[in-house]
């Protein structure tokens, strides 16, 4: 790399997706400092699964789903959900999710989500490489099961969406073929579809403390501190914390959920939300969970964390003031109790996190529309993790004045 791309870089946000931007940004020879209000991996990448899903290329917004939305969204412990305290204030979201439904708009998504995922998918095995992250993965694959032939059935049309994506996976037909995937399942369930290339880490907030502690050994700098205030000049970029003022040469906005509160500084209106997500980690593992297992037709997922599980998922839409409802947690883990026999329910600790969603479900990123200086890498909604490796390759290509792997004009601020 030339001397001319090195600059002194601000990032704000030290969640998953800020972390591996700032070590990539490192990487290309900038001079870099992270900033966060609370700290590393203190909200939503704390709390979350732990999958890298590759496979997961569908939006939230199908053709189809606005028939079906009324239903889910009136009901408060269903798969997506809408807090009625909140229904006026994400009306405008609410929209533009329904133009996203569009079958032109869907069939791009998900041309784009796949070129992103099979980016972060090669990116992050560099990642792993550079940084000696093996003892931190897992590859034992998803199982996402299915409790009659016609559920099954109804979702062909997506495993055939996945086969012209390049995704490997197997469809299983009997509660024997599961059983030598992942024995010990309910026999409610029936099919299966499981994908083996699909990874998961042994800990999210480990994996991005891991990255942190590289980024800090490399001569990074990692600060907390709440970003009050953001200007953006033609020859750099002023940030105002409660500590004073940084100015760098460049600035990238990685804070997740809030980042269009960041971005609102900066003159853009762009429509983030939340899609609030629900688990409960149990210590130790009571079930032998022996791949990621996804009830796709319940909303929610059982993975390994550490020594223990993590049962967690559905989609929340509520914003980020009001309280959490565990009664939703609460819920997942009695179906858990069903569906794997022999799991323990007790001693698990409850948790919420707000995960950064737009409504065509991919992020911004890219150069802010007013601002050339500033950079948006945020809206990644339940595939920050996924995606996080491929976005701070993206953002450093941008950072330097390369031409990304990838297009960015389908993750444009300005296609809303």
């Amino acid at each position: 790399m030339s001397h001319q791309t090195q600059s002194e870089i601000l990032v704000i946000g030290a969640g998953i997706i800020g972390v591996t931007t700032a070590l990539a940004l490192q990487a290309d020879g900038h001079r870099v400092r992270l900033l966060d209000r609370k700290g590393v991996a203190a909200e939503t990448s704390r709390g979350n699964a732990g999958a890298f899903a590759f496979a997961e290329v569908e939006p939230l917004a199908t053709p189809g789903i606005m028939r079906k939305a009324p239903k889910w969204l009136l009901d408060p412990l269903g798969p997506l959900s809408l807090r009625p305290a909140y229904a006026l204030q994400i009306l405008p979201w609410m929209l533009h999710f329904w133009r996203a439904t569009a079958k032109s708009r869907y069939d791009a998504a998900v041309n784009a989500q796949s070129g992103l995922m099979q980016l972060s998918q090669q990116a992050l095995e560099r990642l792993i490489a550079r940084v000696s992250g093996e003892p931190l993965m897992r590859r034992d694959g998803q199982l996402q099961v299915y409790e009659s032939r016609a559920q099954f059935e109804a979702t062909l049309p997506t495993w055939e969406q996945r086969r012209r994506h390049g995704i490997a996976f197997r469809l299983l037909e009997s509660r024997e073929a599961i059983a030598e995937i992942q024995p010990g399942l309910s026999p409610r369930f029936t099919h299966a579809g499981y994908t083996p290339d699909w990874m998961n880490t042994v800990d999210p907030a480990l994996w991005t403390e891991h990255l942190a502690r590289a980024f800090v050994a490399a001569g990074g700098m990692i600060e907390i501190a709440e970003v009050t205030g953001v200007r953006a000049h033609a020859d750099g970029v002023e940030v105002t914390t409660g500590a004073g003022t940084l100015r760098a040469d460049q600035l990238v906005v990685a804070a997740g959920a809030w980042s269009h509160q960041i971005a609102r500084m900066i003159g853009d209106r762009i429509p983030l939300d939340t899609e609030r997500g629900y688990n409960t980690t149990f210590p130790t593992a009571s079930f032998d969970l022996r791949t990621h297992l996804t009830f796709s037709n319940h909303g929610f997922v059982v993975s390994r964390i550490g020594d223990g599980l993590r049962v967690g998922g559905a989609v929340e839409l509520g914003g980020l003031k009001l309280p959490p409802n565990y009664k939703r947690a609460e819920l997942l883990v009695r179906k858990t109790v069903e569906f794997l026999p022999g799991f323990d329910p007790t001693g698990g600790t409850q948790w919420m996190g707000f995960r950064p969603s737009l409504p065509d479900s991919l992020p911004v990123i890219g150069r802010a529309p007013g601002a050339e200086r500033v950079i948006y890498a945020f809206g990644h909604g339940h595939l920050g993790l996924t995606q996080s490796a491929g976005t701070a390759e993206l953002v450093a290509s941008l950072a330097a004045r390369r031409t990304p792997a990838i297009s960015l004009a389908p993750f444009a601020a300005q296609r809303f």
